[in-house]
């Protein structure tokens, strides 16, 4: 039974309509892929007017006549509005930024309204989920947000998703599928403890900016949570600067290679749970790290654009 089930939404989800691709990676909402449907409220109107028409057939009441007809022409208006208000949207992903295994991806999309008319309460759903609502003026762009929360690492595909409206009244729900390729890279959920799997080396440095020293003064950096009052600008907090660290160094630079034939004995997935923790604490005690995989070697570096290169090398392992 389930097995027919399922065969038979296959079959009907190969009919749903769904917004027409631009060429360029984004959807236009064209006539023939609009839903509209009554609401609750336009089904409880629809109502209410034929048991007034029947009560004015009944009394032959003309002022009867003219309020019922005068609510079904505006019930009837309805219609054109709420599917007019959907109609030629253009709709393209925007970027998403990674997260973490058991985060919230958001998702962004541009909404487009190309038309001289303005567009009310579009919001964005996937299934049940709801997502950002907007209003959207005459030859604007809005971005909307969907969040999704993640479980597993690695690249996480915007599902299907669709734009709904109930405006003017509340009483018709349009809405339309779109089907976009974009996705959200999903990091390894950061082990809570464990210790780096590499020894320490140093390796000399001339400039003396980049050492572990304690005794040459290179600059302020922005504070860090954990480093110590002594080393706090309380000076430049004084002056309302912020709370900044001062920063020592010396003639020496820390490096630590991270290799994934020196963890444990456990499975794959917590191995790279293991791998980035030390990662995120590396660049957060500004050592220099680099990374072994049994696939890939990164060399050894520090700061942003190098944490994600390794952070993004653990979320594809294995694809």
């Amino acid at each position: 039974m389930a097995m027919a089930s399922l065969l038979v939404t296959s079959w009907l989800y190969r009919f749903r309509r769904h917004a027409h691709t631009d060429g360029h990676g984004g959807v236009v909402i064209r006539p023939r892929s609009l839903y509209i449907l009554p609401t609750r409220q336009g089904m409880l109107l629809a109502l209410v007017l034929f048991l007034m028409l029947a009560g004015s057939i009944n009394y032959g009441s003309n002022l009867a006549y003219l309020v019922t007809f005068l609510l079904g022409g505006i019930w009837l208006s309805a219609i054109l509005h709420t599917w007019r208000n959907l109609l030629g949207l253009e709709i393209r992903p925007a970027q998403v930024l990674p997260v973490y295994a058991g985060q919230e991806a958001r998702f962004c999309l541009a909404v487009t309204n190309p038309s001289s008319l303005r567009r009310f309460g579009i919001s964005l759903r996937h299934k049940k989920l709801m997502g950002e609502s907007a209003d959207l003026p005459d030859e604007a762009s809005c971005l909307l947000h969907l969040p999704i929360r993640t479980q597993h690492r690695g690249r996480l595909a915007l599902p299907e998703v669709s734009l709904h409206t109930v405006y003017p009244f509340g009483l018709f729900h349009a809405w339309s599928y779109a089907r976009l390729d974009t996705s959200c890279l999903v990091y390894p959920r950061p082990a809570e403890s464990g210790d780096p799997p590499a020894d320490s080396c140093y390796t000399s440095s001339d400039d003396g900016d980049r050492g572990v020293g304690a005794d040459d003064f290179v600059g302020l950096r922005s504070y860090r949570e954990g480093d110590s009052p002594r080393h706090i600008d309380w000076k430049a907090l004084a002056r309302e600067r912020g709370l900044v660290s001062k920063q020592f160094g010396g003639d020496r630079t820390e490096r630590v290679d991270l290799d994934w034939d020196l963890l444990p004995e456990v499975d794959t997935e917590t191995r790279l749970s293991l791998l980035c923790r030390f990662i995120l604490q590396a660049e957060s005690q500004s050592i220099s790290y680099g990374l072994r995989l049994p696939d890939l070697t990164i060399a050894p570096g520090m700061g942003e654009r190098h944490k994600q290169r390794c952070l993004a090398a653990l979320a594809t392992f294995g694809e």
